[in-house]
């Protein structure tokens, strides 16, 4: 495991065009944005974003990052993904960590902070523009969709919570924790509520 650099990482937005859906995951991944420096590029959680993104016709992702989807091989070789219509973000800019080596998932505290609210609500008001329709937001995770449905003065959202896409987030949002299920098929059904959500 790469050592965790607990830097912020900002939202990212498409280089022109109005947005019309935003998505939040809760932070960082230590393997992927941490390293690469791109909301969900390289994360394990950030490959069926990638490849739903890519099926709705919102994102380009240069072939070679299908090869090895790691964050910090993305920055080395500068590797990065375009978006149309979409920005990408987290509910807290940075990687939680406590020793720089292990994950944990942003506190009450930490997504509370003034300052994490500011810049939330600056991200939505960016993304929502002029649009007169509310803006689409999609949140993966409990951790993104409580600050969300609590952050004051935004603008009109159309607010969507999926699981978070990790083995663990898809385990618990199952009906009987998952027993009897395979972890396959919540995966490919995740991807598709997704690409759903992801349609005009």
């Amino acid at each position: 495991m790469p050592r965790i650099h607990g830097q912020p990482v900002p939202a990212l937005f498409p280089a022109s065009g109005p947005v019309s859906v935003m998505i939040f995951g809760e932070a960082p991944g230590p393997r992927g944005a941490d390293q690469s420096g791109i909301p969900f590029w390289g994360d394990g959680a950030g490959l069926p974003v990638f490849r739903a993104l890519v099926a709705a016709g919102r994102a380009e992702v240069p072939p070679a990052a299908w090869e090895d989807w790691d964050g910090a091989r993305f920055r080395s070789l500068g590797l990065t993904p375009g978006l149309h219509g979409t920005a990408l973000s987290n509910a807290y800019p940075a990687c939680p960590t406590r020793d720089g080596q292990h994950f944990h998932a942003p506190t009450d505290r930490d997504l509370r902070d003034p300052g994490n609210q500011a810049r939330l609500r600056g991200e939505l008001v960016r993304a929502a523009g002029e649009g007169r329709a509310p803006l689409r937001v999609i949140t993966f995770g409990k951790r993104a969709g409580w600050i969300l449905e609590r952050l004051p003065d935004v603008p009109a959202l159309d607010l969507h919570a999926l699981p978070h896409p990790s083995a663990q987030g898809l385990l618990q949002a199952a009906p009987g924790k998952g027993r009897g299920l395979r972890l396959a098929d919540l995966r490919a059904a995740w991807e598709a509520a997704l690409l759903a959500l992801l349609q005009p």
